[in-house]
């Protein structure tokens, strides 16, 4: 690596919880990892131990799905997880819980996304969640050294805003960027973002 890069982000998205099997929005709901997700995570945390990844420090959102996925994955270090709560996922308010489908049909959520200042009733806005989790991944960065592996824990939608916001300065374009559950995406957020390698989940 470039010694004048910043440290290498190890992006993971929390494994499997009952509403992504189901198709529903739990965004800020906290849900746990059903048996799949906890299988996924002991398996990502196997692939990380097995590639000899060496982390030099974790961060996690603090909703239960990516504390469980974070320590299960890190079963095999040390590291303490640090709980950021910029990482977690974004709100959607009253409509939490909701099917995607109902969503698209019955209240065009997602062309209403196109506009990036637009917020369901009580939950926020892309532009609101790509400030909050762009802002946490600069912070991380600046942190740690060039030769540092961090690993960061967070959901699906609030990663690919951040992707969207850093590599192609539009939040609006965040399903761009799809997350699979405990998939593995590395990023560079200093001197230029970059992502390395995206979406990653060979080893489930």
């Amino acid at each position: 690596m470039n010694t004048t890069s910043g440290p290498q982000l190890l992006l993971l998205r929390h494994g499997q919880i009952n509403a992504n099997k189901t198709g529903h929005w739990h965004g800020s709901t906290d849900s746990p990892l059903n048996f799949r997700g906890r299988r996924q995570a002991r398996q990502t945390g196997h692939h990380l131990a097995k590639n000899g990844t060496q982390l030099d420090a974790a961060y996690a959102s603090p909703l239960i799905r990516c504390q469980q996925t974070a320590s299960l994955a890190l079963r095999h270090t040390d590291l303490p997880i640090l709980t950021v709560t910029g990482l977690r996922e974004m709100s959607i308010g009253e409509w939490e819980g909701q099917s995607f489908a109902s969503l698209r049909d019955e209240h065009d959520l997602f062309d209403q996304l196109k506009d990036p200042d637009y917020a369901p009733p009580g939950g926020e806005s892309l532009h609101n969640v790509a400030t909050r989790m762009c802002q946490v991944l600069v912070e991380i960065s600046k942190q740690h050294q060039a030769h540092e592996r961090i690993l960061i824990v967070s959901h699906g939608v609030a990663m690919s805003v951040a992707l969207a916001s850093l590599i192609e300065n539009s939040s609006s374009l965040w399903r761009n960027y799809h997350f699979d559950n405990c998939s593995l995406t590395e990023v560079l957020v200093s001197p230029k973002p970059v992502v390395l390698s995206f979406n990653q989940s060979g080893h489930l």
